[in-house]
């Protein structure tokens, strides 16, 4: 995803965003930022805010551990993909070299607003982007034309190939919405491959989290459990 220029958020709502209420009890998270960049490595994952779309509003993250973050954003009601707040853990393997990876996921997300869940795979430094979308909601598509549908890795997706001017977007959106489950990654990737759109690439992130286009007036997101396992 490209980013924009850094910049601080504002102060109050990260105050109110380091209080998550669990069973009606208030507890602070472990983590909490309101910076655009904002991250923290945690049990080898990283959590990041990355707010990096023109027009954003505010948007504060917290997290109890790699596996369990949320965000409250308040982005206006235009277009434009404002920011990605995810979890991501680094594989940095050949594909050829890999026998099994795959992801397991839980979140809770809002009714209203425009926003994918979505898993964001790179792979050969960043020249492609392996998008996998769980669920979506509001006024959201995905880059480039779509190619067929497949089912592939315990799920049947409409698969869509573009560019976005700086890397291969492979984009997978599951043909009904789902807020839990587990993804085949390897298979997903493998699929590709034996498409002919790439080769014997090397995998690098493996991300999860939110792609928010719009959420005028607060909304909250979360992630409920993440992990992802490799051999």
């Amino acid at each position: 995803m490209r980013r924009q220029a850094r910049s601080l958020m504002s102060g109050v709502v990260l105050a109110l965003v380091a209080i998550l209420v669990t069973g009606g009890t208030a507890q602070a998270a472990t983590w909490s930022s309101s910076d655009k960049w904002g991250s923290w490595p945690n049990g080898g994952y990283t959590v990041r805010n990355n707010v990096w779309g023109g027009g954003s509003g505010p948007q504060s993250i917290w997290a109890n551990s790699y596996s369990h973050f949320g965000v409250w954003a308040n982005h206006p009601n235009t277009g434009g993909v404002k920011s990605y707040p995810h979890s991501a853990k680094n594989v940095g393997r050949q594909l050829s070299g890999l026998r099994s990876l795959s992801s397991s996921f839980n979140v809770s997300r809002p009714g209203g607003g425009a926003y994918a869940t979505a898993y964001d795979i790179w792979a050969n430094n960043n020249a492609y982007e392996i998008m996998l979308w769980m669920n979506k909601q509001g006024a959201v598509g995905a880059i480039g034309s779509k190619e067929t549908t497949v089912s592939v890795g315990g799920h049947t997706w409409d698969v869509y190939r573009g560019s976005n001017g700086a890397n291969a977007v492979f984009s997978f959106l599951r043909t009904s919405n789902t807020n839990a489950g587990t993804v085949d990654v390897l298979a997903v990737l493998n699929w590709i491959k034996n498409r002919g759109w790439y080769g014997d690439v090397t995998v690098g992130e493996v991300q999860l989290g939110f792609e928010i286009t719009s959420s005028s007036g607060g909304m909250n997101f979360s992630a409920n459990s993440y992990s992802v396992s490799s051999s």
